[in-house]
Protein backbone atom coordinates (compact mmCIF):
# COMPACT_ATOMS: atom_id res chain seq x y z
CA UNK A 1 0.00 0.00 0.00
CA UNK A 2 1.06 3.42 -1.01
CA UNK A 3 1.75 5.77 2.20
CA UNK A 4 0.60 9.70 2.02
CA UNK A 5 2.42 12.43 1.73
CA UNK A 6 1.23 16.38 2.33
CA UNK A 7 2.26 19.19 0.52
CA UNK A 8 3.31 21.89 2.68
CA UNK A 9 3.83 25.57 2.84
CA UNK A 10 2.24 26.23 -0.75
CA UNK A 11 0.97 30.01 -0.25
CA UNK A 12 -2.39 31.05 -2.10
CA UNK A 13 -2.74 32.66 -5.36
CA UNK A 14 -3.69 36.29 -5.23
CA UNK A 15 -5.12 37.78 -8.86
CA UNK A 16 -3.67 40.95 -10.38
CA UNK A 17 -6.46 43.49 -11.72
CA UNK A 18 -6.46 43.25 -15.01
CA UNK A 19 -9.00 42.62 -18.11
CA UNK A 20 -12.32 42.79 -17.41
CA UNK A 21 -12.40 43.19 -13.67
CA UNK A 22 -15.78 42.10 -13.54
CA UNK A 23 -15.05 38.34 -13.71
CA UNK A 24 -11.91 38.39 -12.88
CA UNK A 25 -11.19 35.09 -10.39
CA UNK A 26 -11.16 35.82 -6.98
CA UNK A 27 -8.03 34.45 -5.14
CA UNK A 28 -8.98 33.14 -1.48
CA UNK A 29 -6.49 32.00 1.31
CA UNK A 30 -5.68 28.40 0.95
CA UNK A 31 -4.30 25.57 -1.53
CA UNK A 32 -4.94 21.88 -1.71
CA UNK A 33 -1.47 19.94 -1.98
CA UNK A 34 -0.40 22.48 -4.64
CA UNK A 35 -3.78 23.76 -6.43
CA UNK A 36 -4.52 27.12 -5.38
CA UNK A 37 -8.29 28.51 -4.70
CA UNK A 38 -9.68 30.61 -6.91
CA UNK A 39 -13.52 31.31 -6.57
CA UNK A 40 -15.43 32.00 -9.84
CA UNK A 41 -17.16 35.47 -9.61
CA UNK A 42 -18.44 37.29 -11.65
CA UNK A 43 -20.75 40.49 -12.15
CA UNK A 44 -23.81 39.23 -13.87
CA UNK A 45 -25.67 42.69 -13.87
CA UNK A 46 -25.59 43.15 -17.52
CA UNK A 47 -27.66 40.20 -18.40
CA UNK A 48 -31.25 39.95 -18.42
CA UNK A 49 -33.16 38.38 -15.16
CA UNK A 50 -34.15 35.66 -18.23
CA UNK A 51 -30.82 35.56 -18.83
CA UNK A 52 -30.05 34.52 -15.18
CA UNK A 53 -32.80 32.46 -15.05
CA UNK A 54 -31.47 30.58 -18.02
CA UNK A 55 -27.95 30.50 -16.48
CA UNK A 56 -29.46 28.65 -13.60
CA UNK A 57 -30.72 25.69 -15.79
CA UNK A 58 -27.59 25.71 -17.34
CA UNK A 59 -25.40 25.44 -14.26
CA UNK A 60 -27.98 22.48 -13.08
CA UNK A 61 -27.04 20.63 -16.72
CA UNK A 62 -23.43 20.95 -15.99
CA UNK A 63 -23.66 19.49 -12.44
CA UNK A 64 -25.24 16.15 -14.03
CA UNK A 65 -22.33 16.52 -16.60
CA UNK A 66 -20.17 15.93 -13.55
CA UNK A 67 -21.62 13.24 -11.42
CA UNK A 68 -21.48 11.66 -14.40
CA UNK A 69 -17.80 11.92 -14.76
CA UNK A 70 -17.42 10.67 -11.55
CA UNK A 71 -19.10 7.73 -12.92
CA UNK A 72 -16.58 7.71 -15.72
CA UNK A 73 -13.15 8.12 -14.24
CA UNK A 74 -13.57 6.23 -10.77
CA UNK A 75 -14.29 2.76 -10.67
CA UNK A 76 -15.81 2.76 -6.92
CA UNK A 77 -18.73 4.54 -5.23
CA UNK A 78 -17.99 8.56 -4.98
CA UNK A 79 -20.21 8.70 -2.07
CA UNK A 80 -18.22 5.93 0.12
CA UNK A 81 -14.59 7.49 -1.53
CA UNK A 82 -15.40 11.02 0.16
CA UNK A 83 -17.13 10.10 3.44
CA UNK A 84 -14.04 7.68 4.07
CA UNK A 85 -11.71 10.16 3.78
CA UNK A 86 -11.12 12.51 7.43
CA UNK A 87 -8.33 14.58 6.63
CA UNK A 88 -10.15 17.64 4.79
CA UNK A 89 -7.33 18.45 2.48
CA UNK A 90 -7.14 14.73 1.47
CA UNK A 91 -10.60 14.51 0.55
CA UNK A 92 -10.77 18.24 -1.20
CA UNK A 93 -7.46 16.63 -2.84
CA UNK A 94 -10.12 13.55 -4.13
CA UNK A 95 -12.50 15.83 -5.38
CA UNK A 96 -9.87 17.79 -7.54
CA UNK A 97 -8.68 14.86 -8.98
CA UNK A 98 -11.94 12.58 -9.15
CA UNK A 99 -10.68 9.95 -7.28
CA UNK A 100 -7.65 8.68 -5.40
CA UNK A 101 -4.87 9.16 -8.39
CA UNK A 102 -2.92 12.39 -8.57
CA UNK A 103 -3.41 13.54 -12.01
CA UNK A 104 -0.35 15.68 -12.13
CA UNK A 105 1.74 13.02 -10.64
CA UNK A 106 0.85 9.90 -13.24
CA UNK A 107 -1.80 9.08 -11.58
CA UNK A 108 -0.57 7.89 -8.49
CA UNK A 109 -2.68 6.83 -5.90
CA UNK A 110 -2.49 9.08 -2.97
CA UNK A 111 -4.71 7.10 -0.60
CA UNK A 112 -4.05 3.50 1.03
CA UNK A 113 -6.13 0.55 -0.47
CA UNK A 114 -5.43 1.94 -4.15
CA UNK A 115 -3.78 0.71 -7.01
CA UNK A 116 -2.60 2.45 -9.98
CA UNK A 117 -5.52 4.03 -11.59
CA UNK A 118 -6.90 1.75 -14.95
CA UNK A 119 -5.89 3.23 -18.00
CA UNK A 120 -9.62 2.33 -19.31
CA UNK A 121 -11.17 3.94 -16.51
CA UNK A 122 -14.46 3.07 -15.30
CA UNK A 123 -15.06 2.83 -19.54
CA UNK A 124 -14.43 -0.47 -19.26
CA UNK A 125 -14.36 -3.64 -16.96
CA UNK A 126 -11.38 -3.56 -15.17
CA UNK A 127 -10.12 -7.17 -15.77
CA UNK A 128 -11.23 -6.90 -19.27
CA UNK A 129 -7.77 -7.80 -21.44
CA UNK A 130 -6.89 -6.83 -25.20
CA UNK A 131 -7.87 -9.70 -26.51
CA UNK A 132 -11.16 -10.21 -25.36
CA UNK A 133 -11.46 -6.39 -26.58
CA UNK A 134 -10.61 -7.62 -30.26
CA UNK A 135 -12.59 -10.27 -30.08
CA UNK A 136 -15.23 -8.51 -29.75
CA UNK A 137 -17.53 -7.58 -32.80
CA UNK A 138 -19.70 -5.05 -32.06
CA UNK A 139 -18.19 -2.29 -34.65
CA UNK A 140 -19.83 0.35 -31.45
CA UNK A 141 -16.82 -0.73 -29.54
CA UNK A 142 -14.74 1.89 -30.78
CA UNK A 143 -17.62 4.17 -30.08
CA UNK A 144 -16.86 7.72 -28.65
CA UNK A 145 -20.14 7.40 -26.83
CA UNK A 146 -20.26 3.61 -25.26
CA UNK A 147 -19.45 1.41 -22.50
CA UNK A 148 -18.01 -2.25 -22.83
CA UNK A 149 -19.48 -3.91 -19.79
CA UNK A 150 -20.40 -7.81 -19.38
CA UNK A 151 -23.57 -9.65 -19.26
CA UNK A 152 -25.02 -12.17 -17.44
CA UNK A 153 -22.52 -14.49 -18.87
CA UNK A 154 -19.95 -13.14 -18.57
CA UNK A 155 -18.94 -11.79 -22.28
CA UNK A 156 -18.63 -8.23 -23.29
CA UNK A 157 -21.11 -6.13 -24.75
CA UNK A 158 -21.63 -2.58 -25.84
CA UNK A 159 -23.89 -0.11 -24.34
CA UNK A 160 -24.71 3.33 -25.29
CA UNK A 161 -24.13 5.98 -23.10
CA UNK A 162 -27.46 7.39 -22.99
CA UNK A 163 -29.08 3.76 -22.14
CA UNK A 164 -26.09 3.63 -19.33
CA UNK A 165 -26.85 6.68 -18.02
CA UNK A 166 -30.17 6.91 -18.80
CA UNK A 167 -32.07 8.84 -15.96
CA UNK A 168 -29.33 11.73 -15.72
CA UNK A 169 -29.38 11.77 -19.07
CA UNK A 170 -32.74 12.64 -19.30
CA UNK A 171 -32.16 15.44 -16.35
CA UNK A 172 -29.76 16.74 -18.27
CA UNK A 173 -31.71 17.21 -21.92
CA UNK A 174 -35.18 18.21 -19.75
CA UNK A 175 -32.68 21.45 -17.96
CA UNK A 176 -31.35 22.26 -21.81
CA UNK A 177 -35.10 21.95 -23.26
CA UNK A 178 -35.88 24.70 -20.40
CA UNK A 179 -32.99 27.17 -20.72
CA UNK A 180 -33.16 27.08 -24.67
CA UNK A 181 -37.00 28.52 -23.89
CA UNK A 182 -35.51 31.62 -22.42
CA UNK A 183 -32.94 31.92 -24.75
CA UNK A 184 -33.36 35.25 -26.86
CA UNK A 185 -30.17 34.42 -29.62
CA UNK A 186 -31.97 32.54 -32.30
CA UNK A 187 -28.54 30.76 -32.85
CA UNK A 188 -27.70 29.52 -29.31
CA UNK A 189 -31.60 28.78 -29.16
CA UNK A 190 -31.50 26.54 -31.46
CA UNK A 191 -28.04 24.59 -30.02
CA UNK A 192 -29.71 24.56 -26.96
CA UNK A 193 -32.22 22.46 -28.30
CA UNK A 194 -30.33 20.49 -30.64
CA UNK A 195 -27.79 19.72 -28.02
CA UNK A 196 -30.37 18.22 -25.22
CA UNK A 197 -31.40 15.55 -27.90
CA UNK A 198 -28.07 14.90 -29.26
CA UNK A 199 -27.78 14.05 -25.20
CA UNK A 200 -30.91 12.07 -25.61
CA UNK A 201 -29.63 9.72 -28.76
CA UNK A 202 -25.54 10.24 -28.76
CA UNK A 203 -25.64 11.75 -32.24
CA UNK A 204 -23.82 14.92 -31.67
CA UNK A 205 -23.02 16.16 -35.47
CA UNK A 206 -25.76 18.19 -35.77
CA UNK A 207 -25.84 19.74 -32.80
CA UNK A 208 -22.05 20.69 -33.35
CA UNK A 209 -23.01 22.40 -36.34
CA UNK A 210 -25.91 24.65 -34.75
CA UNK A 211 -23.07 25.54 -32.35
CA UNK A 212 -20.59 26.50 -35.07
CA UNK A 213 -23.20 28.65 -35.89
CA UNK A 214 -24.41 29.79 -32.55
CA UNK A 215 -21.48 32.79 -32.19
CA UNK A 216 -23.76 36.05 -31.78
CA UNK A 217 -24.69 35.05 -28.18
CA UNK A 218 -22.85 36.51 -25.14
CA UNK A 219 -23.59 33.62 -23.22
CA UNK A 220 -22.07 30.44 -24.33
CA UNK A 221 -22.18 26.54 -22.56
CA UNK A 222 -20.41 23.61 -23.70
CA UNK A 223 -21.93 20.49 -22.73
CA UNK A 224 -21.58 16.80 -23.77
CA UNK A 225 -18.87 13.69 -23.76
CA UNK A 226 -16.34 15.78 -25.81
CA UNK A 227 -12.30 14.99 -25.01
CA UNK A 228 -10.93 11.38 -24.76
CA UNK A 229 -8.09 12.06 -22.45
CA UNK A 230 -9.57 9.74 -20.00
CA UNK A 231 -9.45 6.57 -21.70
CA UNK A 232 -5.46 5.77 -21.67
CA UNK A 233 -5.93 2.34 -22.74
CA UNK A 234 -7.50 2.80 -26.20
CA UNK A 235 -8.38 6.92 -26.50
CA UNK A 236 -12.05 5.63 -28.08
CA UNK A 237 -14.06 7.11 -25.19
CA UNK A 238 -15.17 10.31 -24.78
CA UNK A 239 -15.67 11.88 -21.16
CA UNK A 240 -18.41 14.57 -20.03
CA UNK A 241 -18.15 17.97 -19.02
CA UNK A 242 -19.04 21.77 -19.32
CA UNK A 243 -18.01 24.91 -19.77
CA UNK A 244 -20.29 27.92 -19.04
CA UNK A 245 -18.59 31.33 -21.03
CA UNK A 246 -19.74 35.15 -21.16
CA UNK A 247 -17.90 36.59 -23.87
CA UNK A 248 -15.60 39.32 -23.69
CA UNK A 249 -16.52 41.66 -26.55
CA UNK A 250 -13.64 43.93 -26.38
CA UNK A 251 -10.88 41.31 -26.89
CA UNK A 252 -13.29 38.89 -29.24
CA UNK A 253 -12.80 42.13 -31.52
CA UNK A 254 -9.30 41.74 -31.98
CA UNK A 255 -9.02 38.36 -32.63
CA UNK A 256 -11.94 38.42 -35.33
CA UNK A 257 -9.48 38.99 -38.14
CA UNK A 258 -7.42 35.90 -37.75
CA UNK A 259 -10.18 33.81 -38.87
CA UNK A 260 -10.38 34.42 -42.24
CA UNK A 261 -6.47 33.70 -42.74
CA UNK A 262 -6.83 30.06 -41.98
CA UNK A 263 -6.86 28.56 -45.17
CA UNK A 264 -3.93 30.74 -46.35
CA UNK A 265 -2.01 28.91 -42.96
CA UNK A 266 -2.59 25.55 -44.22
CA UNK A 267 -1.64 26.65 -48.03
CA UNK A 268 1.60 27.91 -46.26
CA UNK A 269 2.64 25.27 -43.90
CA UNK A 270 6.39 24.41 -44.84
CA UNK A 271 5.43 20.87 -45.55
CA UNK A 272 4.84 18.79 -48.28
CA UNK A 273 1.58 19.23 -50.51
CA UNK A 274 0.26 15.94 -49.42
CA UNK A 275 0.36 16.28 -45.68
CA UNK A 276 -1.74 19.43 -46.06
CA UNK A 277 -4.32 18.81 -49.29
CA UNK A 278 -7.28 19.49 -46.65
CA UNK A 279 -8.40 22.68 -46.37
CA UNK A 280 -10.32 23.91 -43.06
CA UNK A 281 -13.30 25.67 -43.31
CA UNK A 282 -13.78 28.95 -42.89
CA UNK A 283 -16.46 29.79 -41.04
CA UNK A 284 -14.44 29.26 -37.91
CA UNK A 285 -14.96 31.63 -35.06
CA UNK A 286 -12.09 32.90 -32.70
CA UNK A 287 -13.69 34.85 -29.29
CA UNK A 288 -12.51 35.58 -26.09
CA UNK A 289 -14.44 34.45 -23.07
CA UNK A 290 -14.69 34.45 -19.19
CA UNK A 291 -15.40 31.21 -17.97
CA UNK A 292 -17.92 30.93 -14.80
CA UNK A 293 -18.04 27.61 -14.36
CA UNK A 294 -16.34 24.14 -14.88
CA UNK A 295 -17.47 20.95 -14.32
CA UNK A 296 -16.83 17.20 -15.36
CA UNK A 297 -13.84 16.64 -17.59
CA UNK A 298 -12.79 20.27 -17.49
CA UNK A 299 -12.52 20.51 -13.96
CA UNK A 300 -10.16 17.24 -12.89
CA UNK A 301 -6.66 18.05 -12.03
CA UNK A 302 -5.37 20.73 -14.42
CA UNK A 303 -7.71 23.19 -15.91
CA UNK A 304 -8.15 23.96 -19.20
CA UNK A 305 -7.69 27.79 -20.42
CA UNK A 306 -8.65 27.40 -24.13
CA UNK A 307 -11.31 25.52 -25.87
CA UNK A 308 -11.08 24.27 -29.52
CA UNK A 309 -14.39 22.34 -30.71
CA UNK A 310 -16.06 20.48 -31.88
CA UNK A 311 -13.86 17.80 -32.36
CA UNK A 312 -15.75 16.45 -34.91
CA UNK A 313 -13.47 16.08 -38.30
CA UNK A 314 -16.30 16.27 -40.44
CA UNK A 315 -17.29 19.75 -38.99
CA UNK A 316 -13.87 21.13 -39.47
CA UNK A 317 -13.92 20.23 -42.70
CA UNK A 318 -17.52 22.09 -43.30
CA UNK A 319 -17.37 24.63 -41.34
CA UNK A 320 -14.14 25.02 -38.84
CA UNK A 321 -14.02 25.06 -35.36
CA UNK A 322 -14.59 27.87 -32.28
CA UNK A 323 -11.55 28.70 -30.53
CA UNK A 324 -12.98 30.40 -27.30
CA UNK A 325 -9.64 31.98 -25.04
CA UNK A 326 -10.44 31.55 -21.70
CA UNK A 327 -8.81 34.89 -20.67
CA UNK A 328 -9.75 35.01 -17.21
CA UNK A 329 -8.25 31.36 -16.17
CA UNK A 330 -5.62 32.04 -18.28
CA UNK A 331 -4.27 35.38 -16.92
CA UNK A 332 -4.62 33.71 -13.05
CA UNK A 333 -2.38 31.04 -14.12
CA UNK A 334 0.21 32.99 -16.27
CA UNK A 335 0.64 35.95 -12.84
CA UNK A 336 0.78 32.89 -10.42
CA UNK A 337 2.35 30.19 -12.13
CA UNK A 338 4.29 31.13 -15.19
CA UNK A 339 5.72 34.28 -14.13
CA UNK A 340 7.02 33.19 -10.80
CA UNK A 341 8.32 29.57 -12.59
CA UNK A 342 10.44 31.90 -15.21
CA UNK A 343 11.81 34.16 -12.47
CA UNK A 344 13.45 30.59 -11.40
CA UNK A 345 14.88 29.13 -14.38
CA UNK A 346 15.18 31.80 -16.93
CA UNK A 347 18.18 33.78 -18.08
CA UNK A 348 17.31 37.30 -16.56
CA UNK A 349 17.29 39.23 -19.86
CA UNK A 350 15.34 36.53 -21.41
CA UNK A 351 12.91 36.37 -18.72
CA UNK A 352 12.08 39.96 -19.02
CA UNK A 353 10.58 39.10 -22.33
CA UNK A 354 8.04 36.88 -20.84
CA UNK A 355 4.48 38.62 -20.69
CA UNK A 356 0.92 37.68 -20.82
CA UNK A 357 -0.17 39.29 -24.33
CA UNK A 358 2.60 36.96 -25.61
CA UNK A 359 1.09 33.72 -23.70
CA UNK A 360 -2.29 34.68 -24.85
CA UNK A 361 -1.38 34.76 -28.43
CA UNK A 362 0.57 31.23 -27.55
CA UNK A 363 -2.63 29.88 -26.26
CA UNK A 364 -4.75 31.43 -28.52
CA UNK A 365 -2.80 30.02 -31.97
CA UNK A 366 -2.57 26.71 -30.19
CA UNK A 367 -6.23 26.48 -30.43
CA UNK A 368 -6.05 27.41 -34.32
CA UNK A 369 -3.89 24.91 -35.16
CA UNK A 370 -5.85 22.17 -33.76
CA UNK A 371 -8.18 23.24 -37.11
CA UNK A 372 -4.61 22.68 -39.51
CA UNK A 373 -3.20 19.71 -40.77
CA UNK A 374 -4.78 16.68 -41.59
CA UNK A 375 -7.58 15.29 -40.14
CA UNK A 376 -7.92 11.88 -42.49
CA UNK A 377 -4.59 9.80 -43.15
CA UNK A 378 -3.24 9.87 -46.85
CA UNK A 379 -3.08 6.12 -47.21
CA UNK A 380 -6.64 4.83 -46.17
CA UNK A 381 -6.31 4.25 -42.31
CA UNK A 382 -9.05 6.28 -41.66
CA UNK A 383 -9.08 9.64 -39.73
CA UNK A 384 -6.02 10.40 -37.79
CA UNK A 385 -7.55 10.15 -34.30
CA UNK A 386 -8.30 6.26 -35.16
CA UNK A 387 -5.15 5.48 -36.75
CA UNK A 388 -3.03 6.49 -33.58
CA UNK A 389 -5.47 5.48 -30.87
CA UNK A 390 -4.36 6.09 -27.59
CA UNK A 391 -1.37 7.95 -28.72
CA UNK A 392 -3.65 11.08 -30.83
CA UNK A 393 -3.68 13.01 -27.81
CA UNK A 394 -0.51 13.56 -27.10
CA UNK A 395 1.05 14.02 -30.54
CA UNK A 396 -2.46 16.13 -31.32
CA UNK A 397 -1.17 18.45 -28.71
CA UNK A 398 2.22 18.63 -29.69
CA UNK A 399 1.57 19.60 -32.65
CA UNK A 400 -0.96 22.47 -31.88
CA UNK A 401 2.31 23.79 -29.62
CA UNK A 402 4.34 23.80 -32.02
CA UNK A 403 2.05 24.56 -34.97
CA UNK A 404 1.06 27.52 -33.04
CA UNK A 405 4.19 29.53 -32.16
CA UNK A 406 5.02 28.84 -35.97
CA UNK A 407 1.82 30.68 -37.21
CA UNK A 408 2.43 33.45 -34.27
CA UNK A 409 5.66 33.51 -36.15
CA UNK A 410 4.09 33.91 -40.19
CA UNK A 411 1.42 36.35 -38.80
CA UNK A 412 4.24 38.67 -37.50
CA UNK A 413 5.93 38.92 -40.66
CA UNK A 414 2.97 39.32 -42.55
CA UNK A 415 2.40 42.82 -40.92
CA UNK A 416 -0.83 40.72 -39.07
CA UNK A 417 -0.08 41.32 -35.76
CA UNK A 418 2.11 44.21 -34.11
CA UNK A 419 3.03 42.86 -30.45
CA UNK A 420 5.95 43.46 -28.90
CA UNK A 421 8.27 41.28 -30.44
CA UNK A 422 7.79 37.69 -31.70
CA UNK A 423 11.33 37.00 -29.68
CA UNK A 424 8.79 37.41 -26.66
CA UNK A 425 6.44 34.73 -28.01
CA UNK A 426 9.54 31.96 -28.53
CA UNK A 427 10.35 32.69 -24.70
CA UNK A 428 7.18 32.88 -23.22
CA UNK A 429 6.68 29.85 -25.19
CA UNK A 430 9.85 28.10 -23.90
CA UNK A 431 9.14 28.95 -19.69
CA UNK A 432 5.55 27.94 -20.57
CA UNK A 433 7.12 24.54 -20.75
CA UNK A 434 8.10 24.02 -17.18
CA UNK A 435 4.97 24.71 -16.20
CA UNK A 436 3.43 21.93 -18.62
CA UNK A 437 5.26 19.26 -17.76
CA UNK A 438 4.43 19.74 -13.88
CA UNK A 439 0.93 17.78 -15.06
CA UNK A 440 3.01 14.76 -14.84
CA UNK A 441 2.82 11.29 -17.34
CA UNK A 442 -0.92 11.04 -17.39
CA UNK A 443 -1.46 13.62 -18.78
CA UNK A 444 -1.09 14.43 -22.96
CA UNK A 445 -0.61 18.33 -22.35
CA UNK A 446 2.37 17.42 -20.21
CA UNK A 447 3.79 14.65 -22.51
CA UNK A 448 3.47 16.93 -25.56
CA UNK A 449 5.47 19.53 -23.69
CA UNK A 450 8.08 17.00 -23.04
CA UNK A 451 8.26 16.15 -26.61
CA UNK A 452 9.09 19.89 -27.71
CA UNK A 453 11.55 20.47 -24.70
CA UNK A 454 13.24 17.38 -25.90
CA UNK A 455 13.11 18.73 -29.67
CA UNK A 456 14.77 21.77 -28.66
CA UNK A 457 17.55 20.15 -26.85
CA UNK A 458 18.14 17.90 -29.29
CA UNK A 459 18.88 20.31 -31.85
CA UNK A 460 20.28 22.94 -30.24
CA UNK A 461 17.82 25.49 -29.29
CA UNK A 462 18.49 26.23 -25.26
CA UNK A 463 22.11 25.86 -23.54
CA UNK A 464 21.56 25.12 -19.86
CA UNK A 465 24.04 27.31 -16.70
CA UNK A 466 25.43 24.08 -14.25
CA UNK A 467 23.10 25.89 -11.74
CA UNK A 468 19.59 25.48 -14.06
CA UNK A 469 19.53 28.85 -15.80
CA UNK A 470 17.84 28.83 -19.37
CA UNK A 471 19.23 30.80 -22.78
CA UNK A 472 17.32 30.61 -26.02
CA UNK A 473 19.18 30.48 -29.03
CA UNK A 474 16.33 32.50 -30.96
CA UNK A 475 17.50 31.16 -34.86
CA UNK A 476 17.79 27.28 -33.28
CA UNK A 477 14.38 27.31 -31.96
CA UNK A 478 12.85 28.52 -34.99
CA UNK A 479 14.56 26.42 -36.93
CA UNK A 480 13.49 23.50 -34.67
CA UNK A 481 9.80 24.40 -34.11
CA UNK A 482 9.32 23.98 -38.30
CA UNK A 483 11.34 20.22 -38.13
CA UNK A 484 8.74 19.25 -35.28
CA UNK A 485 5.93 20.33 -36.97
CA UNK A 486 7.44 19.04 -40.71
CA UNK A 487 7.85 15.70 -38.27
CA UNK A 488 4.48 15.19 -36.54
CA UNK A 489 2.31 16.07 -39.89
CA UNK A 490 4.30 13.20 -41.08
CA UNK A 491 3.16 10.83 -38.58
CA UNK A 492 -0.17 11.84 -38.88
CA UNK A 493 -1.03 11.54 -42.29
CA UNK A 494 0.58 8.29 -42.89
CA UNK A 495 -1.15 7.13 -39.65
CA UNK A 496 2.00 5.87 -38.30
CA UNK A 497 1.22 4.65 -34.80
CA UNK A 498 4.36 2.38 -33.98
CA UNK A 499 6.34 5.71 -34.90
CA UNK A 500 4.45 8.03 -32.77
CA UNK A 501 4.60 5.41 -29.79
CA UNK A 502 8.61 4.91 -29.82
CA UNK A 503 8.87 8.81 -30.11
CA UNK A 504 6.68 9.43 -27.09
CA UNK A 505 8.13 6.30 -25.05
CA UNK A 506 11.35 7.64 -25.74
CA UNK A 507 10.89 11.66 -25.73
CA UNK A 508 8.31 12.45 -23.49
CA UNK A 509 10.60 11.57 -20.59
CA UNK A 510 11.96 13.92 -17.63
CA UNK A 511 15.50 13.88 -17.37
CA UNK A 512 17.12 13.77 -14.21
CA UNK A 513 18.96 17.13 -15.01
CA UNK A 514 15.40 18.64 -15.97
CA UNK A 515 13.56 16.61 -12.68
CA UNK A 516 16.28 18.74 -10.45
CA UNK A 517 14.86 22.74 -12.31
CA UNK A 518 11.09 21.04 -11.46
CA UNK A 519 12.24 20.39 -7.95
CA UNK A 520 13.86 23.96 -7.66
CA UNK A 521 10.46 25.08 -8.86
CA UNK A 522 8.38 22.97 -6.20
CA UNK A 523 10.49 24.24 -3.03
CA UNK A 524 9.56 27.73 -4.55
CA UNK A 525 6.14 26.92 -3.41
CA UNK A 526 4.72 27.80 -7.08
CA UNK A 527 1.15 25.89 -7.65
CA UNK A 528 0.95 23.31 -10.16
CA UNK A 529 -2.71 24.45 -10.88
CA UNK A 530 -5.71 26.20 -9.75
CA UNK A 531 -9.16 24.95 -8.35
CA UNK A 532 -12.20 26.40 -8.37
CA UNK A 533 -14.63 27.29 -5.47
CA UNK A 534 -17.87 28.32 -7.85
CA UNK A 535 -21.39 27.11 -8.71
CA UNK A 536 -25.03 29.15 -8.59
CA UNK A 537 -24.41 30.13 -5.44
CA UNK A 538 -21.39 31.78 -5.91
CA UNK A 539 -22.59 33.16 -8.84
CA UNK A 540 -25.90 34.67 -7.21
CA UNK A 541 -28.09 32.48 -9.76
Amino acid sequence: MKKVFLFAGISALLLSSCGNKQTQPKADDGTVMGYARIELKADLSRFSENDRKMMGYLCDAADIMNDLFWKQAFTGDKDQLLSAIKNDTLRKFAEINYGPWDRLDGNKPFLNGYVQKPLGANFYPGEMTSEEFDALKDPDKTSLYTMIRRDDKGKLHVIWYHDFFKEEITQAAALLDSAAALATDAGFKNYLTKRAEALRTDQYYESDLAWMDAKTSDIDFVIGPIENYEDAMYGYKAAYESFLLIKDPEWSAKLAKYSALLPDLQKELPVDGKYKAEMPGTDSDLNVYDVILYRGDCNAGGKTIAINLPNDERVHIQKGTRKLQLKNAMQAKFDKILMPISEIVMNPEQQKMVDFNSFFENVTFHEVAHGLGVKNTINGQGTVRSALMETYTTIEEAKADIMGLYIVDQLYKKGEMSGTSVENNYITFFAGIFRSVRFGAASAHGKANMLCFNWMKDNGAFSRSEDGIYTVDLEKMKAATVSMMAQILKFQAEGDYEGVKKWIEEKSVISPELQQDLDRIAAADIAKDIYFVQGKSVLGL
